[in-house]
């Protein structure tokens, strides 16, 4: 089956996949020690990470410190102990995970037996080498640090999503085709009309507008499926798309 072929129900079969993917179940099942759902966790935290990280650099953190500071949550996080007196009626992971780290800084941070740099044992794989060129590489912004978080956050998913895309034409074959349509899907400025796409893949303009079409679908349901790993019940999908946009700006 074709990423074209796949069933929109993977996304509308609503009761049955999300009650086994949402953030809160997975959180749940993380107090029994499932594998699986401390896995989904990982999978979750490593998404924001970077939004996280900027936000406490916005805060003015070093970017020691910072790093330090994202990862000792993470561990925290991971190890099920301490989210369980964070308020999960917050519905939306991101917004909740931002409380959770407001609450790690007020009452765990500051203390003095806080692990010094590189003592931890910390949990997440993550790229802190190049984190803080990428955050000095950001565009100016007079926002508030959550808003910084937000915009990261929407940044990421989003980017997520295309390389999640990516690799589903990668593996039947279709690499070069998503390579010439990614700014098309990603509403680059500079990208190439349909008409010099076609030509350069021996396709009529007309074919390329159909994959376009498809791969546009493709994407929303692979949006879907992300923000439905970060919110409480399948009603809130379409308004944190709504606000992801808003986010990005």
């Amino acid at each position: 089956m074709s990423f074209t072929e796949q069933r929109s129900d993977e996304v509308t079969g609503k009761a049955e996949w999300f009650g086994t993917t949402h953030w809160s179940v997975v959180l749940l099942a993380g107090q029994l020690e499932s594998t699986r759902s401390e896995a989904a966790l990982a999978t979750l935290c490593q998404t924001y990470w970077y939004p996280l990280y900027v936000f406490v650099r916005r805060l003015g953190h070093r970017p020691e410190d910072a790093q330090d500071l994202v990862q000792g949550f993470f561990t925290r996080v991971l190890e099920k102990n301490y989210l369980r007196g964070v308020d999960q009626e917050k519905g939306r992971f991101r917004s909740f995970l931002l409380i959770a780290l407001k609450r790690y800084m007020a009452n765990e941070w500051d203390r003095a037996n806080r692990l010094k740099r590189g003592g931890g044992q910390y949990l997440l794989s993550l790229d802190e080498e190049n984190t803080e060129g990428r955050y000095l590489a950001e565009p100016a912004d007079e926002g508030t640090p959550e808003k910084a978080f937000e915009r990261q956050w929407a940044t990421t998913l989003l980017g997520q999503v295309l390389d999640r895309l990516e690799g589903e034409l990668a593996a039947v074959g279709k690499g070069r085709l998503f390579e010439e349509l990614r700014g098309c899907l990603s509403g680059e400025k500079n990208a190439s009309s349909y008409e010099e796409i076609g030509r350069r893949l021996g396709m009529s303009e007309g074919a390329i507008k159909v994959t376009v079409h498809r791969l546009r679908q493709r994407y929303r349901e692979l949006l879907r499926l992300e923000i439905a790993n970060t919110v409480e019940s399948p009603e809130e999908i379409d308004d944190e798309i709504r606000h992801l946009f808003t986010a990005v700006g």
